[in-house]
């Protein structure tokens, strides 16, 4: 797990505490079951590579849980200019600064465009083996 503080909001580097980032590791191993689950039902249903694209989905929740859980990033939050650190799920507050949430919109597109690229991995492979 990645040791950065859990503590206080860090502008692009971390807005979510303890209880946040274990809803994002539970979303995480949500899609990735899910991931598994359907990727075994089209193999066994012998699906066409096509259709073994749907994969992108579920993966792209497991990747976006993972990757929130090991930034201490939530991406929605970051989008909506909130942080929660502290150890309760579901209180936030503002970011009121420019300055610090233009830096959340960047950590907030470097988490989506890795969640991107690693459930188009994941597709494309179960397409095409």
């Amino acid at each position: 797990m990645n040791t950065m503080p859990q503590d206080k909001y860090i502008p692009g580097v971390c807005n979510i505490g303890p209880a946040e980032i274990k809803s994002r590791m539970q979303t995480g191993w949500f899609g990735l079951v899910l991931t598994v689950i359907i990727g075994a039902l089209l193999f066994y249903l012998e699906a066409s590579p096509v259709t073994r694209l749907v994969l992108f989905l579920p993966a792209f929740i497991g990747a976006i849980g993972f990757l929130q859980a090991y930034f201490h990033f939530c991406v929605a939050f970051g989008s909506q200019g909130l942080f929660n650190v502290a150890n309760e799920a579901g209180k936030t507050e503002s970011v009121t600064q420019q300055e610090f949430r233009k830096k959340d919109q960047q950590k907030v597109y470097k988490i989506t465009i890795y969640s991107v690229l690693i459930a188009a991995v994941v597709a494309v492979v179960a397409s095409v083996i």
